[in-house]
């Protein structure tokens, strides 16, 4: 049997390895390479995705799982190897459905309207990338149809990024949020917002980006296992265990914009980073879920990045850093700035309070898109109207508005939005798990220390890889399923604080 693992451990190798050059030639892609190159970039990235599908569909791998099925029947769901056979099998099982033609045509594709959507967001011209995005709808659709068991067309997308997770799940847990948020950002916008003007002033880049490195290396990102570079969206990518890189935007007049897309793929970095090392090579070898993922950029970001107590210690630096700038700017001023609250257009920019109306927006326009009920050609108009409806705020052009985000672009559509907000109800609730397990974490972090939670962290999610699903990893941490009240209670309680 040990032959056998040692087979499958082998050819899983092989593909990872085609997975870490396909993630090397889209780092480069989204940081030096030349526009010039993206019709030949597509192609390499359509060869290499094709071999790794050919790879992973091999009916030598599918007889070989069969022929492990015993001894992963046999094991304790905590064996490593048992939870390898039943992921790698899991993963087989859905990639058999897909042809390798279909993977080819559509790596292909999305190099080409990734390279369209920089040129579209440049020009602040959504007719450029339409029709690629209309392309893109179609593969998404025809991907689902590999999938006729589901219940909804965008239940195979949310599949492969938070599995087990359906679309009616999240439309009933997305109304449940919506119905304690709305009410929350209507208290707190009926007050005269909290002034941001300090992080408004010139801030050169190359200043903030050198704060950002410095602060990064404070929550345990390790240079010698990555690297951070500018991109026009911030991003995290994995090569290896040891080669995890992130990248950041910067505005001169915006010091927000680096310093917390800094902090929350950080927040992704040191989730990867922390995975067990004996998972390197296999698919236990990444994060479980999006979901999970962003529980831990977000987690880093805000209730940490946006906490009073942590720039009770940083904020000093940051002074030092920018003397002209914040030198007579007291920490409650800067603490109150960076938790300011307003209807704005930018979901990476977004308060905590109405970030999760952002995301519910664009998981809606994903299922009309995908149900037929909306025309790629009407999208930037149905964008419009929900951020009027929903955000009381007018995109004045489409750069701010369908074009802001990479998703759509570079990928398929559903599923690439969902995991934020569910990212938002998990960092709450496994930090107050860490917190009731080690009390003296808020005081720890208020003295510059965060590595009781960076451990705690690590221990109960970080080094379990995708060795457990996203379920499993929460009722394993925090004792409970998911819920929304550690987040509802959270909110409430940061911001009537605020507006007091």
């Amino acid at each position: 049997m040990e032959k056998k693992m040692e087979e499958l451990r082998a050819r899983l190798r092989e593909i990872q390895d085609l997975h870490s050059a396909v993630s090397i030639l889209s780092w480069d892609q989204n940081t030096y390479m030349p526009p010039a190159g993206a019709e030949a970039r597509g192609q390499q990235m359509a060869t290499l995705g094709r071999l790794a599908h050919e790879k992973l569909t091999d009916p030598a791998l599918g007889r070989l799982l069969e022929e492990l099925r015993e001894a992963e029947q046999s094991a304790s769901p905590d064996d490593d190897d048992a939870a390898l056979i039943r992921l790698t099998r899991r993963e087989y099982e859905k990639a058999v459905r897909v042809p390798a033609d279909f993977v080819s045509r559509f790596y292909a594709h999305s190099a080409k309207t990734h390279q369209a959507w920089v040129e579209a967001r440049e020009s602040d011209d959504f007719s450029k990338v339409a029709p690629y995005l209309e392309k893109t709808l179609e593969f998404s659709r025809e991907y689902s149809s590999f999938f006729p068991e589901a219940k909804h067309v965008a239940d195979p997308h949310i599949d492969r990024s938070d599995y087990g997770m359906k679309t009616e799940t999240i439309r009933r847990l997305f109304g449940q949020l919506r119905d304690r948020l709305v009410p929350l950002v209507e208290e707190v916008t009926s007050r005269p917002a909290l002034s941001n003007a300090c992080l408004l002033q010139s801030f050169p880049v190359d200043k903030q980006l050198e704060f950002c490195r410095f602060l990064i290396k404070e929550l345990g990102y390790d240079f010698n296992r990555g690297r951070l570079d500018l991109s026009p969206h911030p991003f995290m990518i994995k090569f290896a265990h040891n080669d995890v890189r992130i990248t950041t935007r910067a505005k001169e007049h915006d010091l927000s914009e680096a310093l917390f897309s800094t902090i929350h793929e950080t927040g992704h970095a040191l989730y990867e980073l922390g995975i067990d090392p004996a998972y390197e090579g296999t698919p236990l070898s990444d994060g479980t879920s999006s979901g999970v993922h962003e529980s831990q950029s977000r987690l880093w970001e805000n209730v940490v990045g946006r906490s009073r107590a942590f720039w009770t210690h940083y904020y000093p630096k940051l002074q030092e850093t920018f003397p002209s700038q914040l030198g007579n700017v007291t920490l409650d001023e800067f603490y109150r700035a960076i938790n300011r609250v307003e209807r704005s257009l930018i979901r990476t920019d977004a308060d905590e309070l109405t970030y999760n109306l952002h995301v519910i927006i664009r998981f809606d326009l994903e299922l009309e898109l995908l149900e037929g009920k909306l025309s790629v050609r009407d999208l930037p108009e149905a964008w419009r109207e929900r951020y009027r409806s929903d955000l009381g705020t007018l995109p004045p052009d489409d750069k701010n508005g369908v074009l802001q985000d990479i998703h759509w672009y570079a990928d398929y559509i559903g599923g690439m939005f969902q995991g934020y907000t569910l990212g938002n109800i998990m960092s709450v609730q496994f930090f107050d798990a860490a917190v009731k397990d080690h009390p003296d974490i808020p005081e720890r972090i208020r003295q510059g220390d965060v590595s009781l939670l960076h451990e705690w962290l690590k221990d109960r999610v970080y080094r379990h890889g995708s060795k457990y699903t996203a379920e499993e990893i929460i009722r394993r941490a925090t004792g409970s399923d998911l819920t929304i009240e550690p987040y509802i209670n959270y909110l409430t309680s940061k911001y009537r604080e605020l507006i007091s």
